[in-house]
């Protein structure tokens, strides 16, 4: 319908009698594509305990549409894994389970597991969701599922052109698509008869959206799945601890390929020549290292050693990120860039300092100690692309390069025979995060790149840490720390209690105060909920805006929500479950 001129497309939900007291437009035209009931009601539930629009949760769902085809039933020739008596037993116990969590250490072959599953829901005539936290994943997990299902798997995410999308939909539409697997978004694609929901890598905070509705995967995954009583299986090394406190645990405790894995615990900062000559040993032997930097590119900031402030970002209140290559400062928050500076302009004291190291700089220190070495930067600032992801995993598959660096990307479940050196740089600033869940990010983050190593041949993994004795307990037993860390989150955290993030941003400091303590006075007036703090938030600032935090608590969640949605407005923006706290 015309709206200032311009058609828009819009969403009907109801058909009502033709209002009286105001014009009402008629529809211009109606598409051949709609949303179905359950749509509708899931979409319900988003908007009301997401806290957005009906419309902005709508718009997650790709519509369904009607073909008049019958679905085809293909059944793959190829025949199926064969599963180790360990393997075997955890697929038995999952056929028992309406949901349950996967905990298999890396290398335990989850996988295999995972395709028996979908080829039993696919016999049955029913079809299966296969959700990973981000694209990193997909090259190789496609390669998997088409080598057992070939053109039956769809593989779903973001990045998609428009085209690639209709293509994929309309392979869905006439019923020839038996498997969608991607990223969040896979979930919300317009399958008719799900069977079976799969969450790889659960503990993943990829899985939560940032922006309306902030929405977890993992907790929709869940929901869809009661609701069309479709199996649910979450699965992780490293499981989150709200998982293995809520669902049934099914185990896998050995690696499928049995090999011996050192750790050596360093401390310091950087890379150091010990490091170095073990890449350099590596290489010579013809066996391929990774090394992980917590901040991507030249992600480190510029600070004053006279006057200790942090060159900060105009706009907003953190440091500016230095890009060496592109010669400019970035703040990675409102993507302001200004030229690198030499001098501090608080106190005037030059040359400024950069306070952590990053891809880029191990890089190039690599380059020019090791002769010969190809390296592979594995980071959100060169794999720009589901084409350059490809690439990169297939020059590193096929050993055209020799070392594989980045950030938290290179944890995501990939799978290379020949990584015999893991280097973990600077894991104590995970464990320093201002988050409550610090030690389970640093520990599962540990773990996850140490299990990229090691999986067909003997491995070192190296770990720069202050806190050896922390980690080394855990190591080798996540259960034991998952167990520990329930008793520290016990009555203040999830799983035990809900929180919600409440924000305020506004271009006057004066007013976003004000809109704050305004909101904490009538969230006094509601019982059953706990006001944990209130104040400015960690940034201070984006984009120009002056930003306020509340952070709530609860030990039942209805009487939050139903605080929560007495004070929505406008001014302020909601987060429950939140995962991101800065």
């Amino acid at each position: 319908m015309p709206i200032h001129s311009k058609v828009k497309q819009a969403i009907v939900i109801k058909e009502v009698e033709k209002p009286t007291d105001f014009e009402a437009f008629e529809i211009l035209n109606v598409l051949d594509s709609y949303y179905n009931s359950f749509q509708i009601e899931v979409a319900r539930f988003i908007s009301y305990y997401y806290f957005s629009s009906l419309g902005e949760a709508l718009a997650l769902f790709v519509p369904k549409r009607a073909v008049n085809s019958e679905q085809l039933i293909v059944n793959s020739e190829n025949e199926l894994p064969t599963l180790s008596d360990e393997q075997q037993e955890a697929y038995n116990q999952l056929l028992k389970k309406d949901k349950a969590l996967l905990f298999g250490v890396t290398g335990s072959g989850k996988t295999e597991i995972f395709i028996s599953l979908m080829a039993k829901t696919i016999k049955e005539g029913k079809q299966c969701i296969f959700l990973m936290p981000e694209i990193s994943l997909t090259p190789q997990m496609q390669n998997r599922l088409e080598r057992y299902f070939d053109k039956r798997v769809a593989i779903w995410h973001s990045k998609l052109t428009k085209k690639q999308k209709e293509k994929i939909l309309d392979a869905i539409y006439k019923g020839e698509i038996d498997i969608v697997a991607g990223a969040r978004s896979a979930l919300f694609t317009p399958l008719e008869n799900i069977g079976l929901i799969i969450v790889d890598e659960e503990h993943d905070d990829s899985y939560k959206s940032m922006m309306k509705p902030r929405y977890n995967a993992r907790d929709m995954a869940i929901y869809i799945g009661d609701r069309l009583k479709a199996k649910v299986v979450l699965a992780s090394a490293t499981p989150s601890v709200s998982s293995y406190y809520k669902y049934d645990v099914i185990r896998l405790s050995k690696p499928f390929i049995q090999t011996k894995k050192q750790y050596h615990f360093v401390e310091g900062v950087g890379l150091d020549n010990g490091m170095i000559k073990k890449i350099e040993q590596n290489f010579k032997r013809g066996e391929q290292s990774l090394v992980f930097v917590p901040t991507r590119a030249n992600f480190k900031y510029l600070y004053c050693k006279k006057c200790g402030k942090t060159h900060l970002c105009p706009y907003c209140s953190v440091g500016m990120a230095l890009h060496r290559y592109a010669k400019h400062l970035k703040c990675h928050y409102c993507n302001y860039t200004e030229a690198i500076k030499e001098e501090c302009i608080y106190c005037g004291y030059s040359p400024l300092t950069s306070e952590r190291i990053g891809t880029v700089e191990v890089k190039e220190i690599i380059e020019s100690r090791v002769e010969g070495i190809v390296i592979e930067q594995f980071d959100k600032d060169s794999i720009t692309t589901p084409t350059k992801l490809k690439k990169a995993l297939k020059r590193f598959e096929t050993k055209e390069s020799h070392l594989l660096l980045g950030t938290q990307m290179l944890s995501k479940g990939h799978d290379y025979a020949n990584i015999s050196l893991s280097i973990i740089l600077g894991i104590d600033y995970i464990l320093g995060l201002s988050d409550y869940r610090a030690r389970q990010k640093a520990m599962s983050l540990l773990i996850q790149i140490a299990g990229r190593s090691g999986r067909a041949k003997n491995a070192d993994v190296i770990i720069q840490s202050s806190n050896a004795d922390f980690f080394r307990e855990y190591i080798n037993n996540y259960e034991a720390f998952l167990k520990e860390e329930m008793e520290f989150l016990r009555d203040l955290y999830p799983p035990f209690v809900s929180l919600a993030r409440v924000l305020v941003s506004h271009k006057d400091d004066t007013k976003g105060a004000k809109i704050t303590l305004d909101t904490v006075e009538r969230l006094k007036s509601f019982g059953e909920i706990e006001i944990v703090g209130h104040g400015k938030a960690p940034i201070e600032k984006i984009a120009n805006k002056f930003r306020y935090t509340i952070l709530l608590r609860s030990k039942k969640r209805m009487p939050l929500l139903k605080a929560l949605h007495a004070i929505n407005s406008p001014q302020i923006e909601i987060d429950i479950d939140p995962v991101e706290f800065s």
